[in-house]
C-alpha cells in the first residue's frame, strides 16, 4: 500500500491526517470517535484539490464534531462498586461484589459477580471477560454471515483498536474491538457484516453497501444507531 505524501493538512482550524493509497479511487473525510480527522486520497491527487474538498465539506465536519463533543459528555464513568451497572450485548447487568470466587470476574444469575481483592484491577478483569466472550460471540456470527457474503475470514480477534469498531487484516483476518459485544446484538452484527463486507470492498463504495444490504435490509437504520449512541458504551 502507497502511503507517501504529507501526513498532515489544516484548514483553517481543522486538522487532518493524509493517509494515501494506490487502491484508492476518491476522497474520503473520516471523523474519528475521539474527533481526529483522516483525509484518505489516491497518491496522485494535489494538496490544492485536497484543501478544496475539505473546505467543501466543512460544514459537514463542524457538524460530525459538534455531535461528537455533545456525546463525549454524555459519557459515564463506571465505578467498580455494588449495584454498578455494566454492559454486555446491550444490556446492563448490576455489579456484586464477592469475597470467595474461583475467577476474578464472572456473570451469573443476571449479575457481574467481581473478586472484592480485583477492585482495585477492575477494569483489567471486565476487559479480560469481555475480550473472552467477544471472540466466541462475535465469531459465530462471523461464521453465521460468511456463506451469504460470500467470504471465507480465516478467523476472529479481539482487542483495543482505539476508536475503530472493527478492522480487516492480512490473510483475511477480521479484527474487532473488545467493546463490540457492549453494543446490542443487533448493532454489533451490523459490525460483523460491515467488516465482512471488506473483504470484498477494502473501500466503502457503492458496491460495499449493496452488499451489505442485501444481508442487512435495515443497515442503514443500525449504522445511524451506532454513530449516534456507540459513544455511549465508553466508560470503563
Amino acid at each position: 500500500m502507497d502511503t507517501t505524501g504529507n501526513p498532515e493538512l489544516s484548514v483553517d482550524d481543522l486538522r487532518f491526517a493524509v493517509k494515501r493509497s494506490s487502491r484508492r479511487r476518491t476522497l474520503q473525510i473520516t471523523v474519528e470517535r475521539d474527533g481526529s480527522l483522516l483525509l484518505s486520497a489516491p497518491p496522485e491527487v494535489d494538496v490544492t484539490v485536497l484543501r478544496d474538498f475539505v473546505i467543501e465539506k466543512r460544514e459537514w465536519i463542524y457538524t460530525k464534531l459538534a455531535e461528537k463533543e455533545r456525546l463525549q459528555k454524555q459519557v459515564p464513568i463506571r465505578q467498580f462498586v455494588d449495584g454498578e451497572g455494566f454492559l454486555y450485548l446491550g444490556r446492563s447487568y448490576r455489579l456484586q461484589l464477592v469475597d470467595v470466587q474461583a475467577v476474578a470476574l464472572k456473570l451469573v444469575s443476571g449479575r457481574f459477580r467481581l473478586r472484592r481483592d480485583h477492585v482495585e484491577r477492575g477494569r483489567e478483569a471486565f476487559v479480560d471477560w469481555y475480550t473472552i466472550h467477544a471472540t466466541r460471540w462475535l465469531w459465530a456470527k462471523a461464521r453465521e454471515f460468511q456463506s451469504r457474503m460470500e467470504v471465507k475470514p480465516a478467523g476472529a480477534k479481539v482487542q483495543d483498536l482505539g476508536y475503530r469498531w472493527g478492522s480487516c487484516g492480512k490473510g483475511d483476518w477480521l479484527y474487532f474491538h473488545w467493546k463490540t459485544v457492549l453494543l446490542p446484538p443487533h448493532i454489533a452484527e451490523y459490525v460483523v457484516v460491515h467488516e465482512l463486507a471488506h473483504l470484498h470492498q477494502p473501500h466503502h463504495t457503492t458496491e460495499f453497501w449493496l452488499s451489505i444490504e442485501r444481508v442487512l435490509p435495515d443497515f442503514e437504520r443500525r449504522k445511524i444507531w451506532l454513530a449516534e449512541n456507540g459513544i455511549s458504551v465508553d466508560g470503563l
